[in-house]
């Protein structure tokens, strides 16, 4: 796919490994639209390309994205970064199932955004997914995050013949330098060097990083029902 002059809609667009598919999708001649649960918020940041256009919505909300989805129509790709909301971490026999049920708003989301999405995309349209690397190798205290990467995963596996010749595909992430993470200064740089100690490539990912893997999976037509890591070698370590 050549990305100039095509239309995207990106979900979670205003923030990370989103804003940062966001900033590249412009920067190669795509018409952006951005969703946020919080638009107004992504206004006053300053960071969005002036040309990109913002849309409110909550993408657990299935109503709410059918209508966004709707009126962004039609459109060439379809990218969702969104998190969700909520993720219970910690060993799973201790775990409150309702936190661990409430992982899975990430799914929900993902699945309504394809759902009513794919039938607003072009007949050679892309869609991109982003999962994490604790779908295939979970690290302690990640049962619920891994639980839902895999099921994230799978969907885009099953989905893939059905919506042929459209496209479909994943994203995997590892340990992300991104704004989920509040602290600052010395202490964000400990906390990153003692997530990615061991790792292959022992430091947080950027999301420019993770946003290049995005940018392929669109571009390579040749690509579909796929899961591609951008994780420093996560699932390479003990």
């Amino acid at each position: 796919m050549d990305i100039a002059g095509k239309k995207a809609v990106v979900f979670g667009g205003t923030s990370g490994i989103g804003l940062a598919a966001v900033k590249q999708l412009v920067a190669k001649g795509a018409e952006v639209i951005a969703i946020s649960r919080d638009p107004d918020k992504a206004k006053s940041n300053g960071d969005l390309p002036s040309d990109v256009t913002l849309k409110a919505c909550d993408s657990t909300d299935e109503s709410a994205v059918e209508a966004v989805l709707s009126d962004c129509a039609p459109y060439d790709i379809l990218v969702s970064s969104a998190t969700g909301g909520q993720r219970a971490v910690g060993p799973f026999l201790e775990m409150d199932l309702e936190g661990y049920k409430n992982s899975f708003a990430k799914l929900w989301g993902y699945a309504a955004v394809v759902r009513h999405g794919t039938r607003h995309l072009s007949d050679n349209g892309a869609i991109v997914l982003v999962s994490g690397a604790p779908a295939r190798r979970c690290k302690p205290g990640q049962v619920a995050i891994s639980s839902v990467g895999g099921a994230v995963e799978a969907l885009v596996r099953a989905t893939a013949p059905e919506i042929a010749p459209k496209r479909i595909n994943v994203m995997s992430p590892g340990q992300i330098d991104t704004p989920m993470v509040a602290l600052q200064g010395d202490e964000r740089s400990a906390f990153y060097q003692k997530m990615t100690d061991g790792h292959v490539i022992p430091r947080a990912g950027t999301p420019d990083e993770c946003a290049h893997g995005i940018v392929f999976l669109i571009e390579n037509d040749f690509v579909t029902g796929t899961t591609i890591d951008v994780d420093g070698g996560w699932i390479l370590t003990s």
